[in-house]
């Protein structure tokens, strides 16, 4: 079991920066990859970044150039940097943990984080 926690959500003006922490308990031990998800009203979830152990990075279209996501394994946190944000980057974000056991894989998942941006 993984337990995520996280932090960094907020209201924030059209142009702004915001940044996401999410933390990990429990089996960190097989967690291969961590990443964050993002939800808007009426649709449904969508990644946002992922980075892989190795530190491989994907990102959405509509994020790269303003979102980085990066790793801090010896705290088994993960942050979502946010900057030139958009009034259509408003969503509850959520944190991901994928572990791998024996090629099994689970995701976990945190509680979400409201993003608001004002126009």
């Amino acid at each position: 079991q993984v337990q995520l926690v996280e932090s960094g959500g907020g209201l924030v003006q059209a142009g702004g920066s915001l940044r996401l922490s999410c933390a990990a308990s429990g089996s960190t031990l097989y967690i291969s990859s961590m990443g964050w998800y993002r939800q808007a009203p009426g649709k449904q979830r969508d990644l946002v970044a992922e980075i892989s152990n190795g530190a491989g990075t994907v990102y959405d279209d509509s994020v790269k150039d303003r979102f980085t996501i990066t790793r801090n394994n010896a705290k088994n946190t993960v942050y979502l940097q946010m900057n030139s944000l958009k009034p259509e980057d408003t969503a509850v974000y959520y944190c991901n943990a994928r572990t791998n056991t024996r090629w099994i894989f689970q995701d976990y998942w945190g509680q979400g984080t409201q993003v608001t941006v004002s126009s």
